[in-house]
């Protein structure tokens, strides 16, 4: 291939990656902004660390609400499922005196029952999700208004810890750097390279001819990848005070769920089932999946997950108030469609809604240190999801 063709290939390769490539340069786009106009605020290690443990909720909420939005459902209750988990968390171990550790058990039994109340209704019963989860918001709502009446405070240390401690400093400082830290960063560089050239050469000894733009492609996807995730390292490691500091437990949990849901939906058979049904419920049904099963689980999956998000929120709040949780589905749907999940379904991905998340987080946290008021925090959240997706549909028109 001439050079004016390899230029026209790498164009056209871009093209069909614009959304992705579109949302990164965003929020790359909104870093800068939000650092100059803060004086460098923004990213000071301890406001990045209260920037993560700040907007944890999204981040987990929009694991599992991903993959109802590909199933092409909808969860409006996750809100009123996160006070009224975390009124029971609350009750258990301030009136009831359970040790914490039963009781982040009992709650993630009572997220993955009210999953499957969810998806009991919505695959079996056929009501759809918008109804089902409509009535779930007001009923779970009530409930925690019930239950916990005007707040429960939570006294608990290492409970509160999940949300705000660290790991600990087992292998010591560099200078101002939590050596921990460093080592968790250069693994998880290690295994991007790792994992980039592993997929290089199956592709290759299964007999697939990779082009040169198909790997120039995984090369800058590794690249970007190894800048953000040395960069986020060189922060943590400089977070804390003279006691702790380093790697935040928020993080951790978020990256295990990340991990963990980015292999079920890309390697797994429930994942491919998941796509199959949200791009064509009855060509999914016709080639034999059980579409009412694989709805069923994918509640069950957003239970759970919507139990570790009240789990950490509550630690963080360190109090249980029947309004807790309020519009929390409005910013996981969000960084759904704004890290490029299909409105129609179908389509969507785990890192992508991680970038979805991280907009709205940064959005959140750099409004905040502006001091912008609440009410135009969320004309601006609205104005951002709108232009997301009018984006999404408009790049889908110029395909066809």
């Amino acid at each position: 291939m001439n050079k004016k063709g390899q230029e026209a290939s790498f164009k056209s390769l871009i093209s069909q990656n614009l959304k992705q490539y579109g949302m990164i340069g965003a929020l790359v786009a909104l870093v800068v902004f939000f650092q100059i106009s803060t004086n460098g605020l923004l990213l000071l290690p301890n406001s990045f660390v209260a920037l993560i443990q700040q907007n944890a909720y999204v981040l987990i909420l929009s694991m599992g609400m991903v993959m109802i939005i590909i199933a092409t459902h909808i969860d409006l209750s996750v809100g009123s499922q996160v006070a009224f988990i975390g009124g029971i968390l609350a009750i258990l171990m301030e009136k009831m005196h359970v040790n914490w550790v039963f009781a982040i058990f009992v709650a993630i039994a009572v997220g993955l029952l009210i999953g499957a109340w969810h998806g009991f209704w919505v695959a079996y019963v056929g009501i759809p999700g918008f109804i089902t989860t409509l009535a779930g918001m007001l009923l779970f709502r009530g409930l925690s208004t019930i239950l916990v009446g005007e707040s429960v405070p939570i006294k608990s240390q290492a409970y509160r810890n999940i949300a705000k401690g660290y790991l600990p400093n087992v292998l010591g400082f560099a200078g101002p750097f939590d050596v921990l830290t460093l080592v968790i960063g250069i693994l998880i560089i290690a295994f991007i390279i790792y994992s980039t050239m592993r997929h290089i050469k199956r592709a290759i000894s299964a007999g697939i001819t990779l082009s040169s733009n198909d790997k120039t492609l995984k090369y800058i996807t590794a690249g970007v990848g190894i800048i953000v995730v040395g960069f986020v390292t060189y922060l943590l490691a400089q977070s804390g005070n003279g006691t702790e500091g380093g790697m935040p437990i928020t993080l951790v949990i978020v990256g295990l769920l990340f991990v963990m849901y980015n292999f079920i939906t890309t390697s797994t058979v429930f994942g491919r089932q998941v796509y199959a049904v949200g791009g064509n419920r009855k060509a999914a049904t016709l080639s034999g999946i059980n579409t009412r099963l694989v709805d069923f689980k994918l509640f069950l999956h957003m239970g759970f997950l919507v139990s570790i998000a009240s789990i950490v929120m509550l630690s963080r709040s360190a109090s249980a108030t029947a309004v807790a949780g309020q519009e929390f589905e409005m910013d996981a749907i969000a960084a759904c469609f704004i890290g490029g999940t299909a409105v129609t379904g179908g389509a969507g991905t785990i890192p992508g809604v991680m970038i979805g998340s991280a907009v709205m987080g940064v959005l959140n946290q750099g409004l905040s240190l502006l001091g912008v008021s609440s009410a135009w925090v969320k004309a601006i959240k609205g104005l951002v999801l709108l232009l997301a997706v009018a984006f999404d549909i408009m790049s889908k028109k110029k395909k066809r």
